[in-house]
């Protein structure tokens, strides 16, 4: 429970408060129906379990952390977030993308996240073994960097519980299918709830 630790009983005076998921396509329920993907369970769950509180899913299907990057200052000014689930990077390392300017991008977010007072939950992916492993292991490492020097909220690999089950994922054995969505929102809500 590393976000939610206090409750107020006095929820009808309490301000809506939002978390804001800026993520690609693993997010934003790609192949599925909006509500079918992980961010739309997260926003059902709350509803019930922290009432107050709602998810906006600013999550789009290819976006790199340049785009990330590019878009968050007007996400954060419209939406004002408490808590920001950061899930960027796969398009980067997918196109193979230098790490240092993905790194910077995804620092920039952090940065404005944390200039509006909004908490940081650092989701990591990881990239298929083809990619070769010493790109893999400094894609795998800059999260874990990332976290670590911004004291982080931090989920090593979005996808664990399911990583190494191809049932879970949809014919391009990428993104997850609507059946395994709840085990990610699950993995999430281990570190955020």
């Amino acid at each position: 429970a590393f976000f939610f630790i206090a409750q107020t009983s006095v929820l009808a005076a309490t301000p809506q408060r939002t978390v804001l998921v800026m993520g690609d396509s693993l997010s934003a329920a790609y192949g599925l129906s909006p509500e079918q993907g992980w961010v739309a369970l997260l926003g059902e769950r709350l509803a019930h379990s922290h009432p107050g509180w709602r998810v906006v899913n600013a999550s789009v299907s290819g976006e790199t952390t340049g785009g990330g990057a590019a878009r968050f200052p007007r996400a954060l000014q419209e939406h004002a977030p408490d808590i920001v689930i950061l899930e960027l990077g796969a398009n980067d390392a997918l196109r193979g993308l230098p790490l240092q300017p993905a790194q910077a991008n995804l620092q920039r977010i952090i940065d404005a996240a944390h200039a509006a007072d909004a908490k940081v939950l650092l989701a990591g992916v990881e990239i298929p073994p083809n990619y070769g492993p010493d790109y893999a292991d400094a894609f795998r490492a800059m999260f874990a960097a990332l976290a670590q020097q911004n004291g982080l909220a931090f989920i090593p690999f979005l996808l664990e519980p399911i990583a190494t089950d191809l049932g879970a994922f949809l014919p391009d054995t990428i993104h997850p299918t609507a059946e395994s969505q709840p085990k990610v929102l699950e993995h999430v809500w281990a570190t955020l709830g």
